[in-house]
């Protein structure tokens, strides 16, 4: 039981009503703890909170375009590591069609977010098509591979030593956002049964245990299940069929479109929805410090109303202690959008523990990403 330094007050020149009705002339700036899921103090400035001239040392916020990448391997371990720690992998995997071999992570649960492509899965479980937007978590040693006739791009994000599983919905209750009955699951179908008479079909599996690989060689396919029963399995759901939580009267933080909970980290997605319409509340993410959390956010889709010069596939770190918000640009619509509606889709990661940027990450970094913060 947490019993926390804990009860309401108001000082100053101030709203009563967290991200509304603000005070004249002043920028709201949120503190808080356990990722907006704790106590928290508002902070009413006359100056914006990211209006600095300059800005020294490892705590700034970075910008990585993994559309620079030029490497493709059809191996998912072979995929460019950007970022880690002891929780979690966070891998962009580039590749020109289907896998030579099948993989299997005994690290950790494995999330793919298909950013571009589509094609077939095949694993222990059976068989299961896919597009752009899908959401795949392959349960800590599931066998797999992926067939397609084009280019694929996949976010991976690995769960290490832990396990994928749905957040606690609270008062809105487990349908909301999305009903689990939406997660789609593999069938042992036609083209499961097919892919087990395939000649070709590969009978290598690449197995992942403690960041290294070894690889194992059968004389037949591996993935020949004629069934299984159970309730651990893979599971499929497309951004598109989540349906945010709303508020026309108040700007909801972050952690309401929690999408999927590991560990010590949790991954939320953020799709198109209606911007808030009272006068008094704010339409763009507020001001904060995030004070528990590393934030890091890969641009899927559209246009991300909050943040200048980010295009898909770009990918923003935002260290734990770093204070943020909207873009300058953005500060301009905080109370009058310039439409009805937000066009974005972007997967954030928020992790408990510091993110590690690896070497590979730097050489796609856009350095001036800290400058475009100054108005």
């Amino acid at each position: 039981m947490k019993d926390w330094i804990s009860f309401p007050k108001v000082e100053g020149k101030a709203s009563r009503q967290a991200h509304c009705d603000l005070p004249e002339g002043t920028y709201e700036r949120e503190l808080g703890k356990e990722g907006f899921f704790g106590p928290a103090s508002h902070m009413y400035h006359s100056n914006p909170p990211t209006g600095w001239t300059d800005f020294e040392g490892p705590l700034r916020p970075r910008a990585f375009d993994t559309t620079k990448f030029d490497q493709s391997n059809p191996s998912p371990f072979a995929a460019q590591e950007l970022m880690h720690n002891a929780s979690t992998r966070i891998r962009m995997w580039h590749t020109q069609g289907s896998m030579q071999q099948l993989a299997r992570n005994s690290d950790g649960d494995e999330m793919l977010f298909i950013h571009e492509g589509a094609g077939d899965l095949f694993c222990d479980y059976g068989h299961l098509a896919f597009r752009d937007g899908d959401y795949i978590m392959l349960p800590r040693g599931t066998m797999w591979r992926i067939k397609s006739d084009g280019p694929l791009s996949a976010l991976m994000i690995e769960a290490t030593n832990s396990s994928y599983m749905l957040p606690d919905k609270g008062l809105v209750g487990p349908h909301a956002i999305f009903d689990p009955a939406m997660l789609d699951t593999p069938q042992i179908n036609d083209q499961f049964r097919a892919q087990q008479q395939d000649a070709d079909a590969p009978k290598q599996i690449q197995v992942k245990r403690r960041n290294r690989i070894s690889t194992i060689t059968y004389p037949f396919n591996p993935l020949d299940a004629v069934g299984w029963h159970g309730n651990l399995m893979p599971v499929r759901i497309n951004w598109r069929d989540i349906r945010p939580l709303m508020s026309h009267r108040y700007h909801l933080p972050p952690s309401a479109h929690t999408t999927f909970v590991a560990g010590r980290f949790v991954i939320c997605t953020f799709v198109p929805r209606p911007f808030e319409t009272d006068p008094d509340a704010l339409k763009v993410p507020f001001f904060h410090n995030n004070d528990d959390f590393d934030e890091l956010i890969f641009y899927h889709a559209g246009n991300f109303f909050s943040r200048d010069n980010i295009h898909p596939g770009m990918m923003t770190l935002h260290p734990c202690g770093f204070t943020h918000g909207p873009h300058p640009k953005a500060l301009g619509n905080a109370f009058t959008p310039k439409s009805e509606a937000t066009e974005e889709v972007a997967v954030m990661i928020d992790t408990r523990d510091a993110l590690d940027v690896t070497d590979t990450a730097q050489t796609i970094e856009w350095a001036g990403y800290v400058d475009s913060w100054k108005g």
